[in-house]
């Protein structure tokens, strides 16, 4: 959140987040301000959800009245109880999201299973309460995203801080810093002494996070100083980059990183399935008018079939046909992809052009997801003789075929990353590679809507072509 960083060192007397430190402290009240805005905000829009449903459903008598002012405050307080307003939520739209709707559906559950044991479930009109509780999840998912991702203009400043301690002189690691602080002068880790330790404490006071980047030989002891700090405190271990680790072994006795996990398990499977089906079904019924359309514009801008079936490598390793709408004339279609699709194509149609523009052209694979060869979001599926360079996919990186651990899918966090079209260097390919085992190891059902979402945002991109 913050384009500007200051780095400096501290003399003994001068302690960051008291009155002569040279960088600006949290101020609660700004947090304040976060909370009573995403609060507040969310309140409303839940209050005007039931009264559009009570208008549209025709609702007589208090019944639904008496259920809105009774889920108001229940609602608040179990969402402070989810932590949808802690820090992490505010600095993160859509884990913002998730916890507000998630809030907001156990508020709701809970007020019905109240009614129910107290035999007044029906004073309760059924149809407003549920038109009111999807328009309420609505809109609280709508009013969290644009409040936080606007949240240091709206209240006037950014509430977290994250401060960088170097130790000697490496370089700067990417991420947003409040603070670049030299620890030459300020605190020696290997020095034990009360004095210096209270100076750690008081400049770690109004921070959020610490980021220690220091020599190998120092790590040790930088831990053991950050242990008792009470925050959040990171080291940086710049040779395990490469192994793009998730996070910690469960085994204290023998440390050890995790690089890989498995399958989704049966329950996110079947959860998977249902989000596929639940939205593949809505958006073809309601896109099925615009696929006739351009199946005719094909046919009558050039002769050839409507569709390009192409063999591409999916689930398992296993080959499977993929559908598009056909872009190129008939004649020069590559079905295995020797000659990757280049800006001005020769080969491409005028309606192929638009098509392959605005992504109009995979909208045949919605059918591939309703018969579960494909999925919404997963890693987009490559031919067969697709290269990197000169080099065939495979050829780039020995892990690209772990990318194929899960279906494909029509988007994925490559593509929401901007990691599409051709791939004229390896660089290409690894940017995408990486994002795709990012995916499978950190899958979630939230993470599959966030993706979803953000889709809508690069349908037109400039590497579309």
């Amino acid at each position: 959140m913050h384009s500007e960083r200051e780095e400096f060192s501290l003399s003994n007397d001068e302690t960051p987040g008291m009155p002569n430190a040279r960088w600006r402290t949290r101020s609660s009240t700004l947090y304040f301000r976060a909370v009573l805005l995403l609060g507040g905000g969310d309140l409303l829009l839940v209050a005007l959800a039931f009264i559009i449903a009570a208008i549209v459903c025709g609702a007589q008598g208090m019944g639904w009245w008496i259920f809105t002012l009774a889920l108001l405050p229940v609602y608040f307080l179990i969402a402070v109880g989810n932590h949808a307003f802690h820090s992490y939520a505010l600095a993160n739209p859509f884990t913002a999201i998730a916890q507000g709707c998630r809030s907001l559906m156990m508020s709701v559950g809970l007020l019905i299973l109240l009614a129910f044991y107290v035999k007044s479930a029906d004073f309760f009109p059924r149809l407003t309460i549920t038109v009111g509780s999807a328009l309420g999840v609505l809109g609280v998912a709508t009013g969290r995203y644009f409040i936080v991702s606007s949240l240091p203009r709206l209240i006037g400043g950014d509430p977290f801080n994250a401060i960088l301690i170097r130790d000697g002189n490496p370089e700067i690691p990417p991420g947003n810093f409040s603070l670049v602080i030299s620890a030459e002068s300020f605190f020696n880790p290997d020095v034990h002494d009360p004095v210096m330790y209270d100076r750690l404490a008081n400049s770690l006071m109004t921070a959020d996070r610490v980021v220690i980047t220091c020599p190998l030989h120092r790590r040790e002891s930088w831990a053991q100083a950050l242990q008792g700090a009470h925050i959040q405190a990171e080291i940086i271990v710049e040779e395990l980059r490469s192994l793009s680790p998730l996070g910690l072994g469960p085994d204290h006795n023998a440390p050890s990183i995790i690089v890989a996990t498995g399958p989704l398990s049966l329950q996110d499977r079947i959860i998977k399935r249902l989000l596929d089906l639940s939205i593949a079904i809505v958006v073809t019924i309601l896109l099925s008018p615009l696929m006739l359309l351009v199946a005719l514009a094909i046919k009558l801008d050039s002769p050839g079939p409507v569709f390009f079936k192409q063999p591409r490598i999916g689930r398992g390793n296993r080959l499977f046909n993929i559908y598009k709408f056909r872009s190129m004339r008939a004649e020069a279609s590559d079905i295995k992809a020797d000659r990757l699709t280049a800006r001005n194509d020769d080969r491409v149609t005028r309606v192929g052009r638009f098509i392959r523009k605005t992504s109009i052209d995979e909208l045949p694979q919605l059918f591939q997801v309703l018969n579960g060869q494909m999925s919404l979001v997963g890693p987009r599926p490559h031919a067969t003789g697709a290269r990197a360079a000169t080099k065939l996919y495979w050829e780039v990186d020995q892990r690209y075929w772990s990318r194929h651990a899960a279906k494909p899918g029509l988007t994925g966090l490559a593509q929401v990353r901007g990691y599409r079209g051709n791939t004229e260097h390896e660089d290409d390919l690894l940017n995408r590679l990486s994002s795709d085992l990012e995916y499978l190891q950190c899958w979630s059902f939230w993470r599959d809507l966030k993706i979803l979402f953000l889709t809508c945002r690069v349908l037109f991109h400039k590497n579309a072509f």
